[in-house]
């Protein structure tokens, strides 16, 4: 019994337990009961030196910091295996996997920020829009005064340009490339990505538009005038410069033609013709106007339409 009672100190030392030490009385003589008591006295002084020992070479053991750590794999080498799979291969993700292992072997090092933006170059080429855009949102923050932040950014606003869906879909993307491309434009205008992110965005822009004209489209063919005229509306004070809006000033004519606004309709039919006067959409615009007893020349400047114009600084009639 003083074997068992012995094991089960001992376990509980080593599990980090209090010790509880147990003196088995036993029947036998007092000289017995002597013997009993200095075995447990030097149980006890043996087992109690056990957790000021094991327990401090265990920690010490597991936060001890390895200076003379290096990584598995060299730097260098990592990077130039993900340019090879880059160029030569073609295999643009295993790429992107080898430039990510040498950022999280060599965190912050030179290695490091130069494989960061071959990451997100790498997802690109891939496809892989949301990968590149975490990889080049990553390297913008930790590297904003780099020469090759303009290129990051770059890539951010063309992952999501990239992903524009066609007028008839959500258009959320397009509104996100405009306002990433947008910071290209801002903060880096003489760089050799500001012209191309431009045009992008002048795109992008395109594309809000067009969703806005089918939508109308729909109110008018509806015959709800109103929904219609709010859709035309954000074309012509927010989208001026696209190809949407000689239509959408055409658009407008019509739908106040149907409501009796006769005021509005030559003064949208007017503005189309001082701005675009050898458009279809014009001559569409006044015949309708005409037709409805307008005159498709006259404008009234306090008009929304004839504003929103003269703010851009495209030309309106002297007619008031």
């Amino acid at each position: 019994m003083g074997l068992r009672c012995a094991d089960v100190a001992a376990r509980g030392c080593r599990d980090g337990a209090q010790i509880t030490l147990m003196i088995l009385r036993l029947p036998g003589s007092a000289r017995s009961a002597g013997r009993s008591r200095a075995l447990a006295s030097c149980l006890a002084a043996a087992l109690i030196s056990i957790p000021l020992t094991l327990p401090l070479m265990g920690c010490s053991s597991l936060f001890q910091k390895d200076d003379d750590y290096v990584p598995e794999n060299p730097a260098d080498m990592l990077y130039n295996e993900g340019l090879y799979l880059l160029n030569t291969k073609q295999d643009y993700k295993e790429a992107a996997k080898k430039f990510d292992e040498v950022d999280r072997e060599n965190p912050y090092s030179e290695w490091a920020r130069k494989s960061l933006l071959m990451s997100a170059y790498a997802y690109y080429q891939a496809e892989m829009y949301d990968e590149c855009v975490n990889s080049a949102k990553r390297y913008v923050t930790l590297h904003p005064g780099s020469g090759d932040a303009a290129y990051a950014q770059y890539l951010i606003g063309s992952s999501y340009y990239d992903q524009i869906l066609d007028v008839s879909r959500d258009q959320a993307r397009a509104d996100k490339a405009i306002d990433a491309l947008q910071e290209v434009v801002r903060k880096y205008p003489n760089s050799e990505y500001a012209i191309s992110a431009q045009k992008k965005i002048a795109a992008a822009r395109d594309q809000l538009a067009g969703k806005e004209m089918v939508v109308g489209r729909f109110y008018l063919n509806k015959r709800d005038f109103i929904g219609a005229i709010n859709r035309f509306k954000v074309v012509v004070t927010q989208y001026q410069t696209t190809r949407h809006v000689e239509e959408a000033l055409m658009r407008l004519s019509e739908a106040y033609v149907a409501l009796g606004i006769i005021d509005e309709a030559q003064t949208a039919a007017a503005v189309l013709g001082h701005n675009f006067p050898d458009s279809n959409w014009y001559k569409d615009a006044y015949r309708l106007v005409k037709t409805a007893g307008g005159e498709p020349t006259t404008e009234n400047k306090g008009s929304w339409i004839s504003r929103a114009f003269q703010k851009l600084g495209l030309a309106t009639s002297q007619s008031g």
